[in-house]
């Protein structure tokens, strides 16, 4: 079989592709016919594996087509043939068909050893590790990882290898948070770059995990925001509800229920989207675990049975034992205490098998909490004191939290039990001891709000010691909290989403029992086409407006603006400062650029400058437009049926118009109006944004001179009064000596010289030539010692130099200065220091 070349490229392959990658894959299929699809389908079904898991098995099945015309095997036919492996690997994967999934990685990491395809290999190992972890088979997961990095690195693959490691790194915070600190955390600071954005996804999700166990939320949260948006952006859709649901256990953290609940929301949202049960599962456990916290525990229960329902198919899995950990915190608030306590045993069990300190931690804790309800305090203390040592040796706040509220909650139901503190501590009382050591704790969580729940406590331990001033101000403390902490907004927002998933599980059982007439299925695609929109102009806008140089916000704007409308032409005008002038900024058409003269704005046939003056947006049918010329209706040289004009505006003030063209007539509905409108708002706050980014760039740099140029002005006076006493010096024992040297001379016409008179002159010119010496040396090093300082202060560069010797010329020029002040100086540095270093800054 004759395979295209272009397939075998390194870039055609990437572990995940970014969506403009995407959509130029998309662009080009519509333009191949026959064998020559057959790149594209592969490259195409591989990067929207996750995006739009039925179309690219689809993809793969019209692949498949191909191959099973011609039974040749050579290496570039192998390569097709893993790689359309992997892809239905996946997709059983993400179907929970783990069996299956593990038998086509496997088939399709021989095509690949076959063929000495590294980035196959590592992708094979990669989908391997995957399936190992939502198993449980912790050793295999490891392992795959390790072999796929391994197989990365042979390939020269970093971006392949950064994704890997950084997963390494995600899974072993997992069971030593500080050792993977330790070992990841500056070797991937230094290599977090947005533009590589696979490896910017997991690189975050790392850092958001372990900034999670060390419990400051505050950060985590940031982090898992940023895996979000780069999840999304390459096509790492299971990745993305994981970090929305971080990001709102993160929120939790804190206290913020009512922002948590937006995040689990959004996760479970999309979760739906994809259909993959196994995602839908964690999203309905972590939405069910903030509903419990909001005391929403009916609610709660229902959403961790159906998850637990859901996640039958892979009970070893990290996931299900969440599932385990939150059944019995639930069973725990409804004081099943048994059957919390077997549930926490479980948890146990799962935790040592997974090797998750969190998960260890919650079990000791939960057992503890239990075992105390049980009546036996002895089993519940030994279990809380093992908790307790594990969150100190983790550092996990948080935890330590929940542990020390334990210990008050063992010795107010057994105040006989001994305790090793001192019995100052307190005032001898343990209940308050470990309630305000609790609180100590909590003030360590940047960002955290105590729950009510703890200072009330607090509060009825200070009011039993009768301390009621101090039991009043922790009561305000504690009212002020569970206002916060339980907002109305929160509340509803949780009975909204408990009302809608019931309305849409109703929903899905009715839609097994009937078809939807061609009508209705058409609605419900248009409306989830306008949902995909919007969220994917929500990431665009993200991503545009981040953006602070000029000329990569048009770059982006062109590529979205023919990425998700039916565009043959493209341009933006600004106005010039004067507001009189419109100036071509950006022209493409046909994908080349072109050039216009600058428009004025009072021009009364060009659509763009109407559109600048009103203010509005025009929508314009070149069909029926006549008697204008091309330029009055459009920007370009290719005639085009349909037009689409916007102001750039922010607030009250125009930067000038946007426009798109079509060939197309009528090819601009109300649908792409509301996109083309929304890419220009993007539009406009980031030109502005560059805009007042490159002022103040400049601003700075005109700053940074103007400083240079006062300091060195400082340093050339003093250096100038320094070198006036030696060259004054100079020329007097010169002017001296040439009287002498005059008189010698004359002594000499008259022949009257006498040998004293010729001794004596000579001793008086060793004497002058010795001052004279002297005084140009002196200068000779003031004038050195100026030149290498300004010239160190003037590039900041890196070099090696003596330290004495650098502070010795420091100190030359700055003497004056020194003396005037009425201070000395005084040096003491040894000899031969060298310094790689920075002696301008120094």
């Amino acid at each position: 079989m004759s395979i295209p070349k272009h397939l075998e490229g390194p870039d055609c392959m990437e572990l995940f592709a970014n969506d403009d990658e995407v959509a130029q894959l998309e662009e080009q299929l519509t333009t191949h016919s026959g064998i020559s699809r057959l790149p594209l389908l592969v490259a195409l079904a591989w990067h929207l594996r996750q995006r739009n898991t039925r179309r690219a098995l689809a993809l793969a099945d019209e692949a498949q087509q191909f191959l099973d015309q011609d039974a040749t095997l050579d290496d570039p036919t192998r390569a097709i043939v893993a790689r359309l492996l992997l892809v239905c690997a996946e997709a059983k994967w993400l179907c929970v068909e783990m069996d299956a999934a593990n038998q086509m990685a496997q088939a399709a990491l021989l095509h690949f050893v076959a063929i000495d395809d590294f980035s196959g290999q590592a992708d094979s190992h990669w989908a391997l590790a995957n399936i190992a972890h939502d198993r449980g088979q912790i050793e295999q997961n490891e392992q795959a990882l390790s072999r796929a990095a391994a197989c990365a690195r042979q390939g020269g693959d970093m971006v392949r290898l950064d994704v890997i490691e950084a997963t390494l790194a995600f899974f072993e915070c997992l069971h030593d948070a500080k050792g993977a600190g330790q070992r990841w955390s500056q070797r991937f600071q230094a290599g977090l770059a947005e533009e590589r954005t696979a490896a910017y996804c997991r690189i975050c999700d790392y850092f958001g995990l372990h900034a999670t166990l060390l419990s400051d939320f505050g950060t985590a949260a940031t982090w898992f925001t940023r895996t979000w948006e780069a999840a999304l952006k390459s096509g790492q859709i299971r990745r993305a509800i994981f970090a929305c649901l971080n990001a709102g256990d993160a929120f939790a953290g804190l206290n913020d229920h009512h922002t948590s609940m937006e995040w689990m929301q959004r996760g479970l949202d999309l979760a739906r989207e994809t259909g993959w049960q196994s995602s839908i599962g964690v999203a309905l456990m972590q939405t069910a675990e903030t509903m419990r916290r909001l005391g929403r525990l009916v609610a709660a229960q229902e959403l961790l049975l159906e998850t637990l329902a859901i996640m039958a198919p892979m009970p070893d899995s990290r996931a299900y034992a969440i599932a385990l950990s939150y059944i019995a915190d639930l069973a725990l608030d409804l004081g099943d205490y048994p059957y919390a306590l077997e549930q926490f045993e479980l948890l146990d069990g799962r935790a040592h098998a997974l090797r998750q300190t969190d998960l260890q931690i919650d079990a000791l804790r939960g057992k503890a909490h239990a075992l105390a309800r049980l009546g036996q305090s002895d089993a519940a203390l030994q279990q809380a004191h093992a908790a307790l040592l594990m969150t100190q040796q983790q550092h996990d706040a948080a935890r330590e939290i929940a542990v020390l509220r334990v210990f008050a909650f063992i010795y107010e139901c057994y105040p006989e039990l001994p305790w090793d503190q001192p019995v100052s501590a307190a005032d001898g009382n343990p209940v308050l001891y470990y309630l305000e050591q609790a609180l100590r704790v909590s003030h360590t969580i940047n960002g955290y709000t105590v729950p009510a729940e703890l200072l009330d406590a607090i509060a009825r331990q200070y009011a039993a010691q009768r301390n009621f001033t101090q039991a009043y101000a922790i009561s305000l403390q504690a009212i002020a909290s569970r206002e916060k902490i339980h907002s109305l907004q929160a509340t509803n927002r949780a009975v909204a989403m408990q009302v809608r998933h019931r309305t849409e599980r109703a929903q899905a059982e009715r839609e097994q029992h009937r078809q939807l007439a061609l009508s209705e299925a058409q609605r419900v695609q248009v409306l989830h086409q306008n949902s995909v929109t919007l969220e994917h102009l929500g990431a665009i806008g993200q991503e545009i407006t981040a953006q602070l140089n000029s000329e990569a916000v048009l770059a982006a704007l062109n590529r979205h603006v023919h990425s998700l409308l039916d565009v043959s032409g493209f341009a933006i005008f600004l106005l010039d400062p004067g507001g009189q002038t419109l100036s071509l900024a950006f022209g493409v058409e046909n994908d080349q650029p072109f050039e216009v003269a600058p428009l004025p704005l009072s021009a009364p046939n060009a659509t763009v400058a109407r559109c600048v003056r009103e203010r509005c947006e025009i929508l314009c049918d070149f069909t029926a437009l006549l008697g204008h010329t091309r330029l009055d209706l459009a920007p370009g040289t290719v005639p085009s049926a349909s037009g689409l004009f916007a102001p750039l505006m922010i607030g009250e003030r125009v930067l000038g118009a946007m426009t798109i063209q079509s060939l197309q007539a009528q090819a601009y509905g109300e649908r792409e109006c509301l996109i083309f409108r929304t890419l220009c708002a993007y539009g406009a706050i980031a030109l502005g944004n560059a805009s007042a980014y490159q002022q103040l760039q400049q601003t700075q740099v005109q700053l940074v001179e103007q400083e240079k140029l006062v300091a060195l002005g400082s340093l050339v006076a003093g250096v100038a009064h320094e070198l006036n006493t030696p060259i004054g010096n100079s020329l007097m024992m010169a002017s001296a000596l040439q009287e002498k040297t005059d008189d010698l001379d004359f002594l000499l016409d008259r022949q009257t010289l006498q040998l004293s008179q010729l001794r004596t002159f000579i001793a008086d010119a060793k004497e002058a030539s010795a001052v004279i010496m002297r005084g140009l040396r002196s200068a000779s090093e003031l004038v050195n010692s100026f030149k290498q300082v300004a010239m160190d202060r003037a590039s900041a560069q890196r070099r090696l130099f003596d330290l004495q010797q650098t502070s010795q010329e420091v100190i030359n020029t700055l003497m004056n200065q020194i003396r005037l002040s009425g201070h000395s100086l005084e040096l003491d540095i040894d000899d031969n220091i060298l310094l790689d270093s920075y002696p301008g800054p120094y």
